[in-house]
């Protein structure tokens, strides 16, 4: 998958996987991580998420980072918020208030980067990898991320045979198998929200299953 099929999705405003509202799972089960408050969160592929002001409401600044320009200036344009923009490497950086924004290729990150990132959090990135980019995804996160890190995971689960990604499908068998070398993982949550995704239904997908981990780096 290519960066230009981002690019067209939010040119052509083919953004459904935006949500109008701080992702429940997410008010759910934060606090169950016992993440000290001042924290700092990585959220990678955060798009013009929500989530990070849910996040810096409950005290923990943001660090996103994003390959879509248009969904940056759209995040703190849609929150009110004048960013100061600066260059840092390969990323242009927007920052305002307890958020900031990396906009760039995720795979340009470094350990520097990320130092003071004790925390991380992925709604959007890993189910928006096909198959063969997950494994590279969480080789880098391993790569960057501080040791001791505590995190929140949640991936979609279904028949992929009836209907291709993205969002990808993204079984149990393959997080497991994906992460346990390197992280704790238990499983919090798991939902079957077929009745409320129209695209799944009309395609005659059996289940839909949302799966949310609880993680922690070994």
């Amino acid at each position: 998958m290519q960066a230009d099929f981002w690019h067209q999705r939010w040119a052509n405003n083919q953004i459904g996987f935006h949500q109008s509202r701080a992702n429940p799972y997410l008010q759910r089960h934060w606090s169950q991580l016992n993440i000290v408050p001042g924290t700092r969160v990585l959220v990678p592929l955060c798009g013009k998420s929500l989530d990070m002001n849910w996040l810096a409401e409950q005290g923990y600044p943001v660090l996103g980072v994003e390959l879509s320009e248009k969904a940056v200036q759209e995040f703190f344009s849609e929150q009110g918020l004048e960013p100061f923009v600066s260059q840092q490497g390969a990323f242009k950086v927007y920052r305002a208030a307890e958020i900031e924004i990396w906009c760039g290729d995720f795979f340009s990150l470094c350990a520097e980067d990320i130092a003071g990132c004790h925390a991380l959090y992925d709604r959007a990135a890993i189910i928006a990898l096909p198959e063969a980019m997950r494994h590279r995804y969480v080789e880098h996160l391993n790569k960057v991320l501080p040791s001791e890190c505590k995190g929140l995971l949640i991936t979609l689960d279904y028949d992929q045979t009836q209907i291709d990604g993205p969002p990808f499908s993204v079984p149990d068998e393959e997080v497991q198998r994906l992460l346990s070398p390197d992280w704790a993982l238990q499983v919090l949550e798991t939902c079957d929200v077929l009745e409320e995704s129209p695209k799944f239904l009309q395609v005659g997908v059996n289940s839909l299953n949302e799966r949310v981990y609880r993680l922690g780096r070994s």
